[in-house]
């Protein structure tokens, strides 16, 4: 076999339009902000606590927020300067309060002390690194991973270190780099495997240590043959050729999700309610590795990321910005076409969140700021069509979800599975009625962890 893997879909899936206008822009790296706001929720799990006081000064890198418990991430200033206020703001996905530390920049960038072991862009000993990378325990991996602050990139923002550590009765026998970025509109993931091919792929190198998986894909859509044929001569360059194998998948929406993702790759059904680790896999996000890359090999903790502006702007562009920095300065960036916007999302046109504040910050689940012109349809009564039961990759009723909800109850929502529902957004999309289905599953999930909480 091949290193390259053709496989068709195994879920039917949306044909969306695409609107890749950024995939041939190269990443720009954005000037430091002179302030950043850097929120306490920024992973699923629990919420960091402060280990920072206002007017305390902090460094570049310095861990400003952690948590004991184990499914947290820790938080680390991404400039240096002075803290200059323990504030409040409205988290636009749950429109919830949140604390926040605003830190205004010193101008001048001083970094914690950190520990190069290789650098990629100046030597091509490639040998020494496997070297170096093999001589790793695992704990000291996993330790590593979790001081950096890493979570998915892909959106999820679970914490990195967590997954990694699957119990051990449950084996994990096949890792999937996730390169799929299926939502239209959003380039990152292309341009960071275009440009940071090498770190991506000694990341999902670092990460094979720690799980030691039989089989380990690269799961690229079809729509990024530059990606697969860069990351395929990177593969042979660094010599993974014996032990990486690509999946080049048809440009189907939502083939990045998970599930069905592994559904694709292996043919394997996650069960309702269960983890890709109940079958054995383990799936990363492809600017993950690249976290991982860092922390490991340069000693970085995750303070940036690529940002991919798009929509209505003049200038769209993917854009490497320090975590913090408010999207406003995006948006200044590009240059915001006001006059055929009147929504801003942090996300794609399918999963992301409606902006309300503009000053709002580039958190670690932010890949992408869209700007449209999205006038929303008034919804009609559901006509029992069934578009969204025959078009859900997840083949649940998202009618009866919807209804429920509508009807001030919740009892049946779980009978229904409705937390297996992944948000995709799909069955919303091909409703003739306009019902704003996502909405609905979104207080049905709402309303049912307020009742388990009680």
């Amino acid at each position: 076999m091949g290193i390259l893997i053709k496989k068709k879909s195994k879920f039917r899936g949306l044909h969306l339009p695409e609107n890749k206008i950024t995939s041939k822009k190269p990443i720009e790296e954005l000037p430091v902000s002179e302030k950043i706001i850097l929120p306490l929720v920024q992973n699923i799990g629990a919420p960091c606590s402060f280990l920072v006081e206002k007017g305390d000064m902090v460094k570049t890198g310095q861990k400003i927020a952690d948590s004991k418990a184990y499914v947290s991430s820790p938080i680390h200033s991404s400039v240096s300067g002075k803290v200059k206020k323990i504030s409040k703001i409205m988290n636009p996905a749950t429109s919830q309060l949140m604390d926040a530390a605003t830190i205004e920049s010193d101008g001048q960038d001083r970094w914690v002390d950190i520990e190069q072991v290789f650098n990629i862009n100046l030597s091509q000993d490639y040998r020494r690194l496997k070297t170096i990378i093999d001589s790793l325990k695992k704990e000291d991996i996993l330790t590593a991973v979790r001081e950096a602050g890493i979570v998915g990139l892909g959106g999820a923002a679970f914490p990195t270190h967590v997954k990694l550590k699957p119990p051990p009765e449950k084996k994990i026998d096949t890792l999937i780099l996730n390169g799929c970025e299926c939502e239209p509109f959003i380039t990152s993931d292309h341009r960071v495997m275009l440009e940071y091919g090498r770190q991506v792929l000694v990341g999902l190198y670092i990460i094979s240590r720690v799980l030691g998986p039989k089989n380990i894909f690269i799961a690229i859509e079809d729509n990024k043959k530059d990606a697969i044929t860069h990351i395929k001569d990177l593969i042979f360059e660094l010599t993974f050729d014996d032990i990486f194998k690509i999946v080049s998948l048809p440009s189907r929406y939502p083939m990045g999700a998970e599930k069905t993702l592994i559904k694709t790759v292996v043919d394997r059904a996650v069960p309702m309610g269960g983890l890709p680790m109940d079958v054995g896999v383990v799936v990363n996000n492809v600017t993950t590795a690249k976290a991982i890359y860092d922390a490991l090999i340069e000693g970085k903790p995750l303070i940036s990321k690529v940002i991919t502006v798009t929509g209505e702007f003049k200038n769209p562009k993917n854009v490497l910005t320090r975590i913090g920095t408010p999207i406003r300065e995006l948006i200044d960036l590009c240059g915001i076409n006001d006059d055929k916007t009147n929504k801003v999302i942090i996300g794609g046109p399918m999963m992301g969140s409606t902006l309300v504040e503009l000053d709002f910050p580039v958190v670690k689940g932010v890949n992408c700021v869209l700007a449209r012109d999205s006038r929303i349809p008034d919804e009609q009564n559901c006509i029992n069509c069934g578009s969204c039961v025959r078009i859900c990759p997840m083949n649940l009723m998202p009618l009866v979800y919807a209804r429920t909800v509508k009807s001030g109850r919740i009892d049946g929502l779980s009978d229904h599975y409705i937390e297996n529902c992944i948000e995709c957004g799909s069955c919303a999309y091909v409703c003739p009625a306009n019902i704003p289905i996502v909405g609905y599953i979104k207080t049905g999930k709402a309303m049912l962890a307020k009742q388990k909480s009680k």
